[in-house]
């Protein structure tokens, strides 16, 4: 006897559910164990029932598909996730970043099926640490921002923000998070000067102390200070500080960009 994928389907919508598991019925090595209306039920669901493959719905309220994943990661192994998104660029992108399968509404049953034959490679691999690690990779690019060509993307406050890097005046460390100067404006994201410093063009932005990134484009001049620091001034009249142990850097980047 076959030995079936164990199945649950989340979604806070009832079509939605319903088309799910209309296609899945055509299925035969597909077994549903479940459905779940809301990311709350879905989390007790997995952690107790331990289900093989699990449709997520990402737009979901109070806890979206990704709050759901994040909350499970924290329990043992993870099933092979596929998730439902109505359009959402940002989202989409990481998944295709990071090689997660999704279903952007409305799918058809011909997508439907390639998103079974991937689940069911996926499974005969069996490869659950390499899966973990991009799921978790994912959302740490869904909490932090993450770079599409010239832009940033960020979720603040709910909202999908895209920032052009070469708007991006400096970066710096507040905690766990990152202020992003823009203009008379600032972003405030989750991540790290390390992490977002990979990310952007090369050769555009240079750390200037531990704590602040700068756009080499927005550097008016270097003032010495008598400590052997130097004040870093903006052409929009902001001043930074730049430490003497990143001075020599600082000055071939910016000979190159001038």
């Amino acid at each position: 006897m076959a030995i079936k994928v164990r199945t649950l389907i989340v979604d806070d919508e009832s079509p939605a559910r319903v088309r799910l598991r209309q296609l899945l019925s055509l299925s035969s090595d597909f077994e549903i164990i479940g459905e779940c209306l809301n990311g709350k039920d879905a989390v007790e669901r997995i952690v107790v029932d331990k289900p093989d493959l699990v449709f997520l719905d990402v737009q979901m309220p109070r806890l979206t598909g990704l709050d759901v994943c994040e909350a499970v990661s924290a329990h043992g192994e993870l099933p092979l996730f596929i998730f439902v998104t109505a359009y959402d660029e940002y989202a989409v992108r990481a998944f295709e970043l990071h090689a997660i399968d999704y279903l952007l509404k409305p799918f058809d049953k011909e997508r439907f099926q390639r998103s079974l034959e991937h689940a069911r490679e996926q499974l005969r691999r069996a490869n659950q640490s390499a899966r973990a690690k991009r799921l978790n990779d994912m959302l740490e690019d869904l909490r932090s921002g993450f770079i599409s060509k010239d832009h940033l993307v960020l979720k603040e406050n709910g909202k999908v923000i895209f920032v052009r890097c070469e708007t991006i005046d400096w970066i710096e460390a507040d905690g766990n998070y990152l202020r992003l100067h823009v203009a008379a404006t600032s972003h405030h994201i989750r991540g790290t000067l390390a992490r977002i410093e990979n990310q952007l063009p090369f050769g555009s932005f240079v750390r200037i102390n531990r704590s602040v990134l700068v756009n080499l484009d927005r550097v008016k001049e270097l003032q010495p200070l008598f400590s052997g620091d130097y004040a870093v001034i903006l052409h929009n009249g902001s001043r930074l500080s730049m430490s003497r142990n990143y001075r020599d850097r600082v000055e071939t980047f910016l000979t190159r960009a001038h």
